[in-house]
């Protein structure tokens, strides 16, 4: 067997997320069937993880198993995305790997970027790609907050209820704020996640820098460990699957 890594980039706002389900369309069949279609064999195709539904990706990595090899990766990859040309899904890029490579087992880093457009003036170029937040945000107070979410914790509070992850422990190496103009963007550095994870902290962020919330009271949301101290997570469509490090 031949074991390859494809990175993807793709528009989440018609899908029910990545992974397939039986409620609709997913990224993971969409591109699963047309590798079978290609492959003239059933083909499993394993995520570096779950994104939820609306959510978008930039580089997105993944591996499959095949029978044959692929000795040209060009047309392959040509044809793949001339089949994917109108579901918002493209694949960048294709690379044979070693028999041990999962793409989502051996990964060990995920970023992911949050981004908000605040302004009065309503979306037009980034209707389905960012958060619309017409308040006012105070982004030193942003960037204080963000920082006391980083290093190794117990996230329970910022974890939804249908997570399946055995432990909320996780290490969170960085989270990074950056405001250009009217667009915010938050970057997220951590081996792994929690479902929902992102998108509730950016809800809780968001609080602190429209005022509703001092930096005490983030804190002590944070360390409550409960979900229902929790603000309500920031809408899908600004979340991106940023990069994969492995």
């Amino acid at each position: 067997m031949f074991i390859y890594q494809i990175l993807i980039e793709y528009d989440g706002t018609d899908y029910v997320g990545w992974q397939i389900q039986n409620n609709g369309l997913s990224i993971q069949e969409e591109i699963q069937k047309n590798l079978t279609k290609m492959l003239k064999q059933k083909t499993v195709l394993h995520g570096s993880g779950r994104t939820d539904s609306g959510v978008h990706a930039l580089a997105q990595s993944a591996h499959f198993a095949t029978k044959t090899k692929i000795n040209n990766k060009f047309p392959f990859l040509n044809t793949m995305n001339f089949f994917l040309k109108k579901k918002g899904i493209t694949i960048l890029k294709i690379k044979k790997k070693n028999n041990n490579f999962h793409a989502r087992h051996s990964a060990k880093k995920r970023l992911y970027k949050y981004i908000i457009i605040n302004r009065i003036a309503p979306l037009s170029l980034d209707i389905n790609k960012a958060w619309h937040i017409k308040t006012n945000l105070n982004i030193q107070l942003m960037k204080k907050a963000a920082k006391l979410l980083e290093g190794t914790k117990d996230f329970s509070t910022y974890r939804s209820s249908s997570c399946g992850a055995q432990s909320p422990i996780r290490t969170l190496e960085k989270v990074m704020t950056v405001k250009k103009g009217s667009k915010i963007t938050v970057i997220f550095k951590s081996k792994s996640f929690l479902q929902q994870q992102v998108r509730s902290m950016v809800g809780c962020l968001k609080l602190v820098a429209e005022g509703k919330w001092s930096l005490k009271k983030f804190k002590a949301v944070m360390n409550s460990k409960k979900r229902i101290n929790c603000a309500p997570p920031a809408p899908a469509r600004g979340l991106y699957l940023l990069k994969v490090n492995y």
